[in-house]
């Protein structure tokens, strides 16, 4: 028995380096996608909004505040446990209730409610005003491609599908054996048509689906909004760096659900121009 336990205690040394070298060479194997997640990423995204970081600041708020609050629970009461123990002859407390500590119980926690809830009621607030925007588009979830269709400003009336263009034959068949063929960072968060909006503007997306519910979410944007069927529902964000930036729809929505990818494309105020003129429609030639 001892031999079998010995030798298996040295065969998971060997492996377990391997293994560790095979991961990691897995993850440096693909960079970094263009405005999507990085790799070994673990933390949320700053992103290129006012909204996203005001999200990463909140995030890292709670999560520091929570921390906190772990390391003085858990001080204190393996300090009582310990140092107060029978073996030392300590003996358990008779009384029966404190006024004053009951306040203070309960005033700490309600102190640390309002610090955390004024802050994150100040964002949700912001992050749905969708007042006074410059470009309006609605954003159709379909099974399992999105539909654009510019409604207000600069742009106005162009409408386009956008699906995922990523080769089939990359993506393989599980069903059959056949495994994918990750080649590239931008595995499945690629897509024909990609939206087109103009740096430094506050565009308003309107978001619904025409059959299951879907999520319109691109996490450098700090943006999420379900797409419901038969409802209608708004976001914004205010992109202030140039660049390509990725998403996903966000909720199951099907077989293919992985394969609803969202590209949106930040530009110039001349680079959009310019995109909005290539999507105008070729004048009618006039009869001789």
């Amino acid at each position: 028995m001892n031999l079998a336990k010995s030798l298996l205690q040295a065969s998971v040394r060997r492996i377990a380096p391997v293994a560790l070298s095979l991961v990691s060479l897995a993850a440096w194997a693909v960079p970094d996608s263009e405005g999507g997640p990085k790799v070994n990423q673990l933390n949320l995204p700053v992103g290129v909004t006012q909204i996203s970081r005001e999200i990463y600041d909140l995030h890292s708020f709670m999560m520091w505040l929570c921390l906190i609050i772990f390391v003085l629970v858990f001080s204190v009461m393996f300090y009582s446990v310990i140092m107060h123990r029978k073996s030392r002859g300590h003996k358990a407390a008779t009384w029966h209730e404190s006024t004053t500590l009951e306040i203070i119980w309960t005033i700490i926690p309600f102190i640390i409610v309002i610090a955390m809830a004024l802050p994150a009621t100040r964002t949700v607030i912001a992050m749905k005003d969708t007042t006074n925007s410059d470009l309006t588009i609605k954003a159709t979830g379909s099974q399992w491609k999105w539909g654009y269709d510019y409604l207000r400003g600069e742009g106005e009336g162009i409408s386009f599908w956008s699906n995922m263009s990523t080769p089939r034959n990359q993506i393989g068949s599980p069903e059959n054996g056949e495994k994918p063929n990750v080649s590239d960072a931008e595995y499945l968060l690629e897509v024909d048509n990609p939206v087109v909006v103009p740096v430094n503007k506050k565009v308003r997306m309107i978001v619904t689906a025409n059959d299951v519910i879907h999520a319109w979410a691109v996490p450098q944007f700090g943006v999420k909004q379900d797409a419901i069927p038969g409802f209608v529902r708004d976001t914004w964000f205010k992109a202030e760096v140039i660049g390509t930036y990725r998403g996903e729809c966000q909720e199951l929505c099907g077989k293919e659900h992985a394969f609803m990818p969202i590209v949106v494309k930040v530009v110039s105020a001349e680079d959009y121009t310019k995109w909005v003129a290539s999507k105008a429609p070729a004048p009618a030639v006039a009869a001789q």
